[in-house]
């Protein structure tokens, strides 16, 4: 069964969910502080993280951070008590794969559990790409612009595959947040905004006029055919 990292600094919240996935069927592995949180996941390679923001020692935004930062595409669901727009579009440009708001319904955080487990990573349906002087190697999920490594997040190097996979056609901002980021309603597209032109700057030769991620207007974005 998957196994499950809770990283929360309160121990009830921390009991009662473990309690609840171990019922369900889940293993489970917990800490109360970032620090621990971070060495956990490297460590014992959960299938999921849960991941409490504000925290002791290391936040949960800083513990995203650097499992990205090290390549470890573990998903991660992030627990806050902060609600605001911006800090739930924060810790989805850091990685997290979905965000839940405290106090939240356990058959709801449950439900989410679920669906980011059962979720697909993006189709193999290339091993390397090259567009440019850029070149995509999907198995290793690294990225070369003139024979130099680019860093990308998780969820920009998703996108940038979804849209490469799907060249020559015209993606809406919906269907990307549904496909790339895993489900249909969203507060806001502005985050697919923000990663597509993450992207032009790391890609394109002039990010104001991108030859390859193009805007179709009041559709959403093409990547260019080759």
């Amino acid at each position: 069964m998957p196994r499950i990292l809770v990283v929360d600094d309160e121990p009830e919240i921390v009991r009662g969910l473990e309690d609840n996935l171990r019922f369900e069927g889940y293993q489970t592995v917990s800490a109360t502080n970032g620090e621990d949180g971070l060495a956990l996941a490297l460590s014992d390679a959960p299938d999921l993280v849960l991941l409490d923001i504000m925290m002791p020692k290391m936040s949960g935004w800083d513990v995203c951070r650097e499992l990205r930062g090290r390549g470890v595409d573990v998903p991660v669901i992030m627990l806050t008590a902060r609600g605001a727009e911006v800090d739930r579009v924060l810790g989805l440009e850091l990685g997290a794969d979905d965000y839940v708001t405290k106090p939240f319904s356990l058959r709801e955080l449950l439900a989410r559990v679920r669906a980011v487990l059962r979720r697909p990573g993006p189709r193999q349906k290339f091993e390397e790409f090259a567009f440019g002087d850029v070149r995509i190697r999907l198995r290793g999920r690294q990225v070369f612009r003139a024979g130099r490594e680019v860093r990308l997040t998780r969820k920009e190097f998703d996108l940038l595959v979804f849209l490469v996979e799907h060249r020559g056609e015209v993606v809406t901002r919906e269907r990307l947040l549904d496909e790339v980021w895993g489900y249909e309603r969203f507060p806001t597209t502005r985050t697919v905004d923000t990663h597509v032109l993450r992207l032009r700057r790391k890609f394109e030769a002039d990010p104001d006029r991108p030859a390859w991620i193009r805007t179709v207007h009041g559709q959403g974005y093409k990547f260019a055919a080759v």
